[in-house]
């Protein structure tokens, strides 16, 4: 069976597939969720095991993606992880799978995800300071995902992925030493812009530290060389760092600033089965109905090709008209 693309109107083909499964988190980053948490997501809301193996099923063999990535809320507390993995290990063609976390019980997991089939990992690490970490995230773990970082690097998953997002006035000055870190160990560095997907509604453009603030700072200390690879629908764009073998390279994921949608090949799923053509989106096409309704594979495929098509040229963010999604971040997946 030849698969029916995920094409948009302007000819981008999503082969990217991001699958959030679950809401919850036992962080509380300033920049994604409130100190005291949020409403969950009610349990018979959320896709069973079974139904996220069927969708991402669904999307790699009817659909064409190549790529699935397993994120949350974070993706280490939902009990079936491993199940999941495996699942999508096995289909044919076999989707490259990763995974995007905060590391915490990652020291206990991350053997057990690559014998599962995991290829890759990306871990949220916003400061090297146990005191920052817990002025960031409400929580005293730091040393968790130190130790989560040491593991997935001994279990295989390497290069290990660090994603950081820099807040003003709490740990922006961390930029030169978070890459020294980085080449010391041999993860590969992801700076994020900080993006409108806060559950407060209060983010600005004032406060958001730009990519030309992070590169900036580590050319005050580094000299950084373009990356000869193509860059083609990846998110981040990419330096090689002068002086490290490796070769060592540094990203920017400058989502607002530098926006890269005319070359984005995503579509999402949440954990309670909507689809997303993009991460700003405020529309969803719901497929956790269509699976609970008995609809066949093909109806699926064919609901989730006519929401891709759909999708906007652009986030948005620059127009005067822009709207926040109504969901936060943790509750979309990243």
């Amino acid at each position: 069976m030849t698969p029916l693309r995920l094409t948009d109107r302007y000819g981008r083909v999503a082969s990217d597939l991001r699958v959030s499964l679950t809401d919850r988190c036992n962080l509380r980053c300033t920049y994604c969720m409130p100190a005291e948490g949020l409403a969950w997501l009610p349990k018979p809301e959320l896709l069973t095991d079974e139904e996220v193996a069927r969708l991402v099923g669904i999307a790699v063999t009817r659909l064409g993606v190549t790529e699935v990535r397993f994120t949350g809320g974070e993706p280490l507390l939902r009990p079936g992880l491993r199940a999941i993995v495996a699942a999508a290990a096995a289909l044919r063609p076999r989707p490259a799978l990763s995974l995007t976390t905060n590391g915490i019980g990652l020291d206990r997991l991350a053997g057990p995800l690559v014998e599962a089939g995991l290829d890759r990992i990306n871990v949220s690490v916003d400061t090297l300071s146990a005191e920052r970490f817990v002025q960031l995230t409400h929580r005293d773990r730091h040393a968790d995902v130190l130790r989560g970082l040491a593991a997935a690097a001994v279990a295989g998953l390497a290069p290990v992925k660090l994603n950081t997002v820099l807040m003003r006035g709490i740990n922006d000055d961390e930029a030169p030493a978070l890459l020294r870190f980085a080449l010391a160990h041999g993860y590969e560095l992801r700076f994020i812009e900080q993006m409108p997907l806060d559950p407060g509604h209060v983010w600005s453009r004032a406060r958001m530290v730009t990519a030309e603030e992070i590169l900036a700072a580590l050319e005050a200390e580094f000299t950084l060389l373009p990356d000869p690879a193509e860059r083609g629908g990846a998110p981040a764009q990419t330096w090689l760092v002068a002086g490290y073998p490796g070769p060592p390279k540094i990203g920017v994921i400058a989502s607002v600033t530098r926006p890269f949608c005319a070359a984005c090949d995503r579509t999402r799923l949440t954990a309670d089965g909507q689809v997303r053509s993009c991460l700003f989106s405020r529309e969803e096409t719901d497929l956790r109905g269509l699976l609970r309704g008995g609809a066949p594979d093909a109806e699926i495929a064919a609901a989730w090709r006519l929401a891709m098509f759909g999708k906007p040229a652009g986030h948005g963010i620059d127009d005067p008209a822009f709207l926040q999604p109504a969901r936060p971040m943790s509750a979309i997946g990243g």
